[in-house]
């Protein structure tokens, strides 16, 4: 079969090629594109671009070892690539989804931590907290709740958290379950 005088088969290896680079230039430059994804689920560019790739590549593939119409070829590749591009995005792009969302955590959330000043807190002035983590250490301004002088390397409550900044006391250990 032809299409605009050209085989089939050259305009499915061209669209392969042309989604292939788009995927690549998508690695790079994903994070511009990723607006539209908070759009609609269903426009994700790299679930667009996957189904494009699996659809180009099986049409492409049994355009050259069948004898089939190119009719059903092009429903077979249809039904693949959905295929594909459902299991890619259940066993793939979900969990890693979920995954960053995981590794976050909110101000509300660092109220009741235990962590050390890594800079003295003056009397009425800011220092600064490392909190640490399972997924990694939080580095925070941090300010004495009582308007008192905190000494670098002193471990901290901390009570409130407003504007960013962490408001503190210092951590009295009787009986600590938290090593750090």
């Amino acid at each position: 079969m032809e299409l605009f005088g050209t085989p089939i088969e050259n305009i499915y290896l061209f669209v392969l090629i042309i989604a292939g680079i788009l995927t690549i230039l998508y690695l790079f430059f994903g994070d511009f594109i990723e607006v539209f994804g908070e759009i609609s689920p269903f426009l994700n560019p790299a679930l667009i671009l996957a189904f494009i790739t699996f659809f180009s590549a099986a049409a492409y593939i049994l355009e050259l070892v069948t004898s089939l119409s190119s009719i059903v070829i092009i429903i077979i590749s249809s039904i693949l690539a959905f295929i594909l591009a459902a299991v890619l995005n259940i066993f793939v792009f979900i969990p890693m989804k979920s995954a960053e969302e995981s590794l976050s955590y909110t101000e509300d959330s660092l109220k009741g931590r235990v962590g050390k000043i890594i800079l003295s807190v003056p009397e009425d002035g800011f220092g600064e907290i490392v909190i640490k983590s399972k997924s990694g250490t939080i580095s925070k301004p941090a300010a004495s709740y009582d308007n008192e002088l905190i000494q670098e390397g002193t471990r901290v409550l901390v009570i409130e958290v407003k504007n960013g900044v962490l408001y503190v006391v210092p951590y009295e250990t009787g009986f600590d379950l938290e090593s750090g």
